[in-house]
């Protein structure tokens, strides 16, 4: 994993700077007594440094934490410590997912959907969530629109700056995926220190996503416009999907 590796370490001051995480984590606590899901078993696939699993995990009995990239769970570890969620920290690859167990909830948020660049792997992605969920759970998850990825992140390029951290974020897109080029400068004492991460994401239409899940016999309850309760337009970033099994 090549991404989310010194990026860790700054990764909540960066690109969801703006990302109310506990406001997520309430909406999806909400889906949860909407659809009379018990909190008893909850996976937070990607979960990151644990920006949102943190506040779910609280109403849960049982938590699994699963991400590709140990130095993000380095970061999320701390996170639960501190603030006294008890669960299980995995490095996995959530196309690989292999936990012998199920849960009455599964949540994959901020769009790492979106870095699994194959069908082949979205497909296997979606039947190891729904062959670890229970029968009756919910699976919520959102995608970065492909109206965002190839028009907003597009052939575009953004900046950061801030006391203590600058970076430059170029963008190439060219057959359906985003290729991030990041540059950081990151202070240390009296000098800053230069890293490099390359991120990629794929723009996947509503149909293709929605075509393989029905293949594997997902019933999808609702799609709106992020956490929202607003129904898609043409012009919609996020499309969060609200699965059941």
């Amino acid at each position: 994993m090549e991404s989310y590796k010194m990026m860790a370490k700054v990764y909540d001051e960066l690109i969801y700077e703006d990302i109310n995480y506990e406001s997520i984590a309430n909406y999806v606590l909400k889906v949860c007594e909407e659809f009379g899901i018990d909190k008893l078993n909850y996976l937070d696939l990607a979960c990151g440094t644990g920006n949102v699993g943190v506040h779910i995990g609280k109403e849960f009995k049982d938590n699994y934490f699963v991400d590709l990239s140990s130095d993000m769970l380095i970061e999320a570890d701390k996170k639960l410590r501190e603030n006294k969620v008890k669960g299980k920290i995995i490095c996995q690859d959530m196309c690989e997912l292999s936990l012998n167990r199920t849960f009455n909830l599964i949540t994959c948020v901020l769009d790492s959907t979106n870095y699994i660049l194959n069908k082949k792997d979205l497909k296997k992605y979606f039947l190891g969530v729904y062959n670890h969920l229970k029968q009756g759970g919910v699976f919520i998850f959102d995608i970065n629109s492909y109206y965002k990825i190839s028009e907003i992140l597009g052939n575009n390029i953004f900046t950061y700056n801030s006391e203590d951290v600058f970076y430059v974020w170029e963008n190439i897109f060219e057959d359906e995926i985003v290729e991030m080029d990041l540059n950081f400068f990151v202070k240390q004492g009296n000098a800053y220190e230069r890293f490099n991460e390359i991120h990629e994401e794929r723009a996947y239409r509503e149909n293709e996503i929605e075509e393989i899940l029905k293949e594997i016999g997902f019933n999808i309850l609702d799609k709106y416009d992020g956490y929202t309760k607003n129904p898609l337009n043409n012009e919609s970033e996020r499309i969060l999907y609200i699965l059941k099994k």
